[in-house]
């Protein structure tokens, strides 16, 4: 297959071009694979209703009934629910994010359980999607491989889609009120990507390798402002996913989350601004005194420094 993207859409916002997940068949996609191994890494803390479908979907229709994906990962980050058994039956890899370079963190955390499954995996090119999606279908991994297998020129493809059981667009809430307004104020090139916080999204490994991961919540939006800054917008493409089901967290959970995304948002800005670990302060329940709650935004290590031995331990 040629290695030419020609279905990108021209009226993407500020040169990040966009596509659909339509767009790239699974056979076309086997064809333009070629040596190339692929490995999808899902981080999961306690989602034993929503992997095992989810692995189940990947297994056979992208190994067994064509063989594309070379290798599903679970990074299990401490569940108590059953989530490393449901997801190592339905036939993934499971790894116990606390047993992957303990001397550099201990496996908490979304964003460093991402830098462990990078570290652990094997492919040249790494699809993550969030392990708590509903009527998962096969689309989240094969449209974000098309631009990555298709164009070499791709190094990093991003994901959206509408979530009806939020409002029914799919920026959300922490991402129009918190991320969507900093990055217009910081980092205006980011600004019109249409959910800069989506789970869902892939690389190539040498350029991942070379990136730091914010440990927590904000890892998703901190890989976004250093890709672009690392290969550049042109390098970069938005996928259409269509609709994502999910579980829908209430307003009240959304705080660290949404301190977390401001907190490395400002950090990439000038780091400065913000300490790298903020403390959050709640109200207190029941006219109690306020609560204190801090959230940690500090960086794992880009793991090509770690390979050549330019961090140390601890």
């Amino acid at each position: 297959m040629t290695r030419s993207l020609l279905h990108l859409d021209d009226d993407a916002p500020r040169g990040i071009r966009s596509t659909s997940h339509t767009r790239f068949s699974v056979d076309d996609l086997r064809e333009a694979k070629g040596v190339t191994t692929i490995s999808v890494c899902l981080p999961a803390r306690d989602e034993a209703a929503t992997v095992g479908p989810i692995v189940e979907q990947l297994r056979r229709r992208l190994q067994l009934d064509v063989p594309l994906v070379d290798e599903i990962v679970v990074v299990d980050d401490h569940s108590t629910d059953g989530t490393a058994e449901v997801a190592t039956a339905a036939g993934a890899r499971v790894v116990d994010a606390a047993t992957v370079l303990p001397e550099h963190g201990d496996g908490h955390g979304k964003g460093e359980v991402l830098w462990k499954s990078l570290h652990v995996s094997e492919g040249d090119l790494i699809v993550w999607c969030d392990a708590d999606i509903v009527d998962f279908d096969v689309r989240f991994v094969t449209g974000l491989l098309g631009p990555l297998l298709c164009d070499d020129g791709v190094a990093f493809a991003k994901g959206h889609y509408r979530r009806p059981e939020a409002d029914g667009e799919g920026g959300g809430r922490v991402t129009e009120l918190v991320a969507r307004p900093l990055l217009s104020m910081f980092f205006p090139h980011l600004a019109a990507i249409r959910q800069p916080l989506a789970g869902e999204y892939g690389g190539r490994r040498e350029m991942l390798e070379r990136l730091p991961f914010v440990q927590g919540y904000g890892v998703d939006v901190g890989l976004l402002i250093d890709v672009a800054d690392e290969v550049g917008t042109a390098a970069m493409v938005e996928v259409d996913l269509d609709v994502r089901h999910h579980r829908n967290r209430p307003l009240a959970e959304l705080s660290p989350q949404a301190m977390a995304v401001a907190a490395t948002i400002l950090h990439k800005a000038r780091a400065d601004l913000v300490t790298s670990t903020p403390s959050l302060v709640l109200p207190g329940v029941d006219g109690g005194r306020p609560r204190s709650l801090t959230v940690d935004v500090r960086e794992r290590p880009p793991l090509a420094q770690l390979a050549a031995g330019l961090i140390r331990t601890g």
